[in-house]
């Protein structure tokens, strides 16, 4: 078994995310994935079987996005090899959201410091979904804190995982499933029918990715006790998967996340994850971004050595 055709996408896309990010001046395949969402809600999340059209929605946008991925897999293969890894590592590249995620937790801690409260919260309000409009300083450190936690898991490490089960087809079909339930997969009254299913299937998807992200977050940000302050406060969060990346986090920083928050005019009183009640500062975001930075780059790490045993052992 060949080792490129694998690992060289994966090392080049990963080095591609970790100068880059995503390009916002350039065409991304979410994007378009969000027009084609857009579109089938537009005109199906309406009348009868609210339900049942939101399931098949679920299904079937994410095979085909699969089955595109393969076509272009096998189509650029067939032109030439060297096509084929710069397509993949554009994928790959596309696929990944770590450079991205950290970059966005920092303009906003930079808008709060520099330029005051409201700025900050109105930065918080591009990414993430709670209301910000009365967050206090601590709050939104809290919330950027939590997001790029539970994003490491949907952003970086979910993506890999299916990466390494499949290819960069795998990966890009994930992607639709996280962006489905990104964008429908809400209980409030539009959503709650049409939008079910793409969040119980975005729950299944990244059951095992989550519990992984906890695991690695817990060994390179290791303090002592964290097992057990991950087993303690996994499990109390509405999410089956967000609160393990979230519990693990809070305890490697020795922090408390959760809490109430108002989502959608929508007053979600939240368990508290951990009890130390601090302040959080810049120093806490430079530690939580190194942690992701070291869980992503762990991440490439087990996936190259696992297809170089495989290989050897074929």
């Amino acid at each position: 078994m060949s080792l490129l055709p694998v690992l060289l996408p994966l090392i080049s896309g990963y080095i591609l995310d970790l100068l880059f990010g995503d390009p916002r001046k350039l065409p991304h395949p979410v994007v378009a994935f969000g027009n084609l969402i857009n579109w089938c809600e537009r005109h199906l999340n309406q009348g009868n079987y609210r339900k049942t059209k939101g399931c098949l929605v679920a299904l079937l946008l994410p095979l085909f996005i699969w089955g595109i991925g393969m076509g272009i897999s096998i189509l650029t293969w067939k032109i030439s090899p060297v096509f084929y890894y710069i397509v993949a590592s554009a994928f790959v590249f596309y696929g990944l959201a770590n450079h991205s995620l950290i970059q966005e937790g920092r303009e906003v801690i930079d808008t709060l410091e520099k330029k005051g409260v409201e700025a900050g919260r109105k930065r918080l309000s591009w990414i993430v979904g709670r209301d910000t409009s009365q967050l206090p300083p601590k709050k939104i450190y809290t919330a950027v804190l939590e997001t790029m936690a539970e994003n490491l898991s949907d952003g970086v490490v979910a993506p890999l995982f299916f990466y390494a089960l499949g290819g960069f087809p795998a990966m890009m079909a994930y992607k639709m499933i996280n962006t489905l339930d990104s964008m429908v997969g809400y209980k409030d009254p539009k959503y709650k029918d049409f939008g079910c299913c793409s969040a119980r299937i975005d729950d299944i998807f990244n059951y095992i990715p989550a519990r992984i992200t906890a695991l690695f977050i817990a060994i390179v940000g290791y303090r002592k006790g964290i097992f057990n302050f991950i087993r303690q406060y996994a499990r109390q969060h509405a999410s089956p998967n967000s609160g393990y990346p979230e519990s693990a986090m809070a305890g490697s920083l020795d922090c408390r996340f959760g809490g109430p928050n108002i989502y959608h005019g929508i007053l979600v009183d939240k368990p508290y994850i951990g009890t130390n009640d601090r302040e959080l500062s810049r120093t806490d975001f430079r530690r939580a971004a190194r942690i992701n930075q070291m869980v992503c780059l762990l991440t490439l790490l087990i996936i190259s050595i696992f297809y170089t045993i495989f290989a050897y052992n074929a």
